[in-house]
């Protein structure tokens, strides 16, 4: 795989404004081991190889064991390995992400909206949107994860 263009440097004003999003969402009251969860399985969804790398590695910082992480694009099959609140996310995650399949059913709204208030469902919203974004940046320009990096 071979990087097409840095996205970020040819047009660094697109990039500062999706990174004002970032920002915002940073200070936000999601607690950001969860949303990064969220990102990695947006991002195996997507097949973003640098998210999904990039998402890894900050899981492995925050102290998550790599049997979690091994389990994430299984998570319904994984017992209480996840808590509830983590399995609402990872659901309403791919329920948005998938949207063209899924119209984002009422069932699907009312489980997220039991386990998270309004504001932190928009903001989970605007984390899965944001990550479907960057997925679709990495995927279309080739973004090399860092791992592939390494071992070129």
């Amino acid at each position: 795989m071979t990087n097409r263009i840095k996205y970020a440097e040819v047009s660094p004003e697109g990039y500062k404004a999706f990174g004002g999003v970032y920002m915002t969402l940073q200070k936000g009251t999601l607690a950001k081991g969860l949303v990064d969860l969220v990102n990695l399985r947006v991002s195996q969804i997507n097949g973003c190889a640098f998210c999904i790398d990039m998402h890894t590695r900050d899981l492995i910082k925050e102290g998550v064991d790599v049997e979690k992480l091994a389990l994430v694009a299984v998570w319904r099959d994984a017992g209480a390995l996840f808590t509830n609140r983590e399995r609402a996310a990872l659901a309403w995650a791919e329920t948005v992400t998938r949207i063209c399949e899924t119209g984002v059913p009422d069932s699907e709204y009312a489980a997220a909206a039991g386990s998270f208030n309004d504001k932190e469902l928009a903001d989970l919203t605007y984390a899965i949107g944001l990550m479907n974004a960057f997925n679709r940046f990495g995927v279309s320009f080739r973004s090399m994860p860092v791992a592939a990096t390494k071992a070129a």
